[in-house]
């Protein structure tokens, strides 16, 4: 499987609380698409979110986010890490 890496945008004012919800809502479906949300952080005030994920493909991580409530506006393939 391949690394991901999504952005949202427009979520300027998150609170950990919130972050933790969205990232939860994630983990409750991910199996659905065979894959894994691993980490997640926000900058609140420019309203920025990136999300790392192991999945198969860009489009299982845009439908679980969709599914989820929270469509990212980016989702990046980083088969390349160190």
């Amino acid at each position: 499987m391949t690394k991901f890496m999504d952005v949202h945008h427009g979520m300027e004012g998150i609170t950990a609380e919130k972050l933790a919800r969205a990232h939860q809502a994630d983990l409750d479906i991910e199996q659905d698409e065979d894959m894994h949300f691993e980490a997640a952080w926000a900058d609140p005030e420019s309203g920025t979110v990136y999300c790392l994920s192991e999945a198969p493909s860009a489009e299982a991580v845009q439908r679980v986010h969709e599914r989820a409530g929270h469509k990212p506006d980016e989702v990046h393939a980083v088969p390349l890490h160190i």
